[in-house]
């Protein structure tokens, strides 16, 4: 026997996309429910290094690209929301660094592109003398400029944590082959069928949005849509654990042609209390072409080469492959915002960046606004907590 349930809206994938727009939804009166098939934030989410940018890798050119342009606000957008002033309360997400930094060495392309970039971005990039460099930098050994940013850093961990413990009801954990899409009369996909510890139920709902990251290519094949395209971009991530490492947010821009920057690093301590640095940038993009032992010692040379005056033996390093799932918008162009597409009943969702899920949440917002799906007064998916199980947050990738 099949048991039925109705909600408004039903979100696959518990990344910040899918968790953002469920509180998002719900605060609008909608009745929503979030499902996952892994662990909430076990996949980009928790491998994204939490900063909160405005767009400085799109200037360093010297001109304000779209992606500049549409990046820029979200520092401030997120400042209230952590501020409690925002579309969403995040006053309990740790943040990690209320500062973050670009930093060049001595060469010409290098300081070239810090001065072009913090020319574009005038009035949002400061240069900082150096008598108040923060006491990482102030053991330099090396020449180099440093710039502050508008840019902060957020514990993604905890910010997972902020937005699932609102909605604790609302997030079930389902089997990846426990699933199928059902069709009305008219050729929509109007509901759901899960199997569930041998019980089988049906939801049905007005919409369905799938913000799964990378898992939202199985969810368009799944329900046999045709207009939705996804595409992956991966990157070799790297982390260093040692006990003594100093807090370190920065962006290091390198002397190449690359507009991205050299290294771009973050700073975390683990469940034993280890400090972390983990290690993004341009490292990560070309290190798909590495094996992980080369990884690891292109990380190191690196590392010694920016910082020569820190002793790095000791440490402990890994590395693993993650990969950016965006939209593939005209033959495999990347959007330059979030980003969405509909087709029977669902909306397949991608925030393209972390910094832009906000915009992701108010695009969605404004088109169930737009097409007037209005909430519904009553749901009774709290029953199925009864079969389906709680999904659960997943732990940082260096734990």
């Amino acid at each position: 026997m099949t048991t039925s349930y109705s909600t408004d809206i039903v979100i696959f994938g518990g990344g910040i996309a899918g968790l953002w727009l469920l509180n998002r939804a719900r605060d609008e009166g909608y009745q929503a429910i979030l499902l996952e098939t892994n662990a909430l934030g076990g996949g980009q989410t928790l491998a994204s290094q939490g900063i909160i940018h405005g767009g400085l890798k799109y200037a360093l050119g010297g001109t304000l690209t779209g992606a500049a342009n549409v990046i820029a606000d979200m520092p401030a957008y997120w400042r209230r929301c952590l501020n409690g002033s925002g579309d969403v309360d995040l006053r309990a997400c740790r943040v990690l660094s209320e500062s973050y930094y670009m930093w060049s060495d001595s060469g010409l392309r290098s300081k070239l592109k810090t001065f072009l970039g913090s020319k574009s971005l005038q009035g949002r990039v400061e240069a900082v003398a150096a008598e108040k460099y923060p006491g990482f930098f102030k053991a330099s050994t090396v020449s180099g400029s440093l710039y502050e940013l508008p840019d902060f850093v957020v514990d993604t961990a905890s910010l997972l944590e902020v937005l699932a413990n609102k909605q604790r009801g609302q997030l079930f954990q389902i089997g990846a082959d426990d699933y199928l899409f059902n069709r009305d009369s008219a050729g929509k996909i109007d509901s759901v069928t899960i199997t569930s510890q041998g019980q089988e139920i049906q939801i049905n709902t007005q919409r369905f949005i799938f913000s799964a990251g990378e898992g939202n290519q199985g969810l368009i094949e799944k329900a046999d849509l045709q207009t939705a395209k996804s595409q992956i971009r991966p990157l070799k991530m790297t982390y260093l654990k040692k006990k003594d490492l100093p807090p370190v947010f920065v962006h290091c821009i390198g002397d190449s042609f690359s507009l991205t920057p050299k290294l771009t690093i973050t700073s975390h301590v683990d469940s034993d209390g280890l400090a972390v640095w983990y290690l993004g940038g341009e490292l990560a993009e070309s290190g798909v072409n590495r094996n992980d032992d080369d990884q690891i010692e292109t990380a190191k040379a690196l590392i010694q080469d920016l910082f020569p005056w820190l002793d790095f033996s000791g440490g402990e390093w890994h590395c693993f492959t993650i990969n950016r799932a965006e939209a593939d918008i005209n033959n495999n162009y990347r959007p330059e915002d979030a980003y969405f597409v509909e087709e029977d009943n669902i909306l397949v969702a991608w925030p393209t960046k972390l910094t832009l899920t906000p915009s992701l949440a108010d695009k969605v917002m404004g088109h169930f606004a737009r097409i007037s799906l209005c909430p519904s007064a009553q749901s009774n998916t709290e029953e199925m907590s009864n079969i389906l199980p709680s999904a659960e947050l997943a732990d940082a990738y260096w734990e």
